[in-house]
């Protein structure tokens, strides 16, 4: 009996989920996911090429948005595949493996962007409390030495997850109500005790995305503590408005992650529909609205996008 398990558990699958209720027009669906998928691939590796292509764009601020599109651009490549094969072929089923290393790319790059726009806000930061010494502190060796440590927390913090993951059992329906798999779904479809990944996970946002958020906000209390000392005030509202592209990015990276976060881990009795929604929401917005943020708001970078399709 045990061996037969042992099988069955071993050949099993998750079933991913579109819209539950919808799933007679999901064909029609797939067409705005399509084209969010499109714009948000086109207008990060337009992002990409523009930064590359343009010595003028080689500094710190452009560089970090070149790490953010990067990243951006990869989040939406780990989600899409099961994405559109939900809502245009019906292919609900993903292997333990397949769901395992999506939830590694998805949580990994969701750590990474989170430290990137950390990075960002103190760019921000230097840049309008001591400008005079913003080119000799962000360097590009400190740059990239910063970028790898990015990428090296993200990977290293999120690798244990998928691994304990690995280790569980899985005697359920396993359903999943999403057409991607994350961490805090995935988990609690195991029939082991999980309370060691739950309290990991837990930590992990904490001391990642939480941890962030806080230094973002203290950031930008100093930024204003710095622009108010400032007697004329159109230098005030100059200064202010190089951070409004980046306020964008944190309120469309923070404010669906924390909600769906919360949603997961205490909203027991919330609608299922709105769990769908935000966790869309989170991983479609912000790599879709994102270069279009930049793109409108930086002068420098909207010249050179203009330039391009001149020629």
């Amino acid at each position: 009996m045990s061996a037969i398990n042992d099988t069955r558990f071993q050949s099993a699958v998750f079933l991913l989920t579109g819209i539950p209720g919808k799933e007679d027009v999901h064909l029609w669906i797939s067409i705005p996911f399509c084209i969010m998928y499109a714009i948000a691939i086109v207008g990060n590796s337009f992002i990409l090429f523009i930064i590359k292509a343009d010595p003028s764009l080689h500094e710190p601020m452009y560089i970090f948005l070149f790490v953010l599109a990067l990243t951006d651009l990869s989040l939406s490549i780990s989600t899409m595949p099961t994405t559109l094969g939900i809502f245009l072929l019906n292919f609900r089923e993903i292997s333990f493996d397949a769901c395992f290393a999506q939830v590694f790319f998805i949580h990994t790059l969701e750590c990474i962007e989170s430290s990137v726009l950390l990075l960002m806000a103190f760019d921000r930061l230097i840049a309008i409390r001591d400008p005079l010494r913003y080119a000799s502190i962000l360097t590009l060796p400190k740059i990239v030495k910063m970028g790898l440590v990015c990428v090296l927390r993200g990977a290293a913090v999120i690798l244990p997850l998928p691994i304990l993951l690995k280790m569980f059992r899985y005697c359920r329906d396993n359903v999943l109500s999403h057409s991607y798999c994350l961490h805090q779904e995935v988990m609690t479809m195991a029939c082991s005790d999980f309370r060691v990944n739950s309290v990991y996970g837990l930590s992990v946002a904490l001391l990642t995305v939480g941890l962030d958020s806080l230094l973002i906000f203290l950031s930008y209390v100093m930024i204003l503590k710095t622009v108010l000392s400032v007697t004329s005030r159109t230098e005030s509202l100059r200064a202010l408005n190089t951070c409004v592209s980046h306020l964008c990015a944190v309120l469309l990276f923070y404010t669906p992650i924390m909600g769906l976060s919360l949603i997961h881990r205490f909203g027991e009795g919330s609608s299922p529909l709105l769990q769908i929604l935000l966790g869309y929401v989170y991983l479609l917005v912000p790599p879709l609205l994102n270069p279009i943020v930049y793109s409108v708001k930086s002068k420098h970078l909207r010249e050179r996008i203009i330039r391009v399709f001149a020629k």
